[in-house]
């Protein structure tokens, strides 16, 4: 497996991050950690940046989780992976 990095933007409401660990989940990705960025960012009131290191089996999965996150309407971005580079 390959764990990454992953940043969500997602609307500070009830019930999206489950919706996010969700989809994350039905694309076989599996979520180690979450950091909720809310406090001493930079992010619009009700909105928050979500960094969640997720299992992947390889970088085309990683692809995959990312564009069904931003088909779902959450910006994504991969900021790390296993060999340490940034994506996007």
């Amino acid at each position: 497996g390959q764990l990454v990095r992953l940043r969500i933007g997602i609307t500070d409401a009830p019930g999206v991050l489950a919706l996010v660990a969700g989809m994350i989940g039905e694309c076989g990705g599996n979520i180690v950690e979450v950091y909720h960025q809310r406090m001493f960012y930079d992010v619009p009131v009700k909105f928050a940046d979500v960094d969640v290191v997720v299992e992947t089996m390889d970088s085309r999965h990683v692809d995959h989780i990312i564009a069904r996150l931003k088909q779902a309407g959450f910006p994504t971005r991969c900021l790390t992976n296993t060999s340490g580079q940034g994506e996007s």
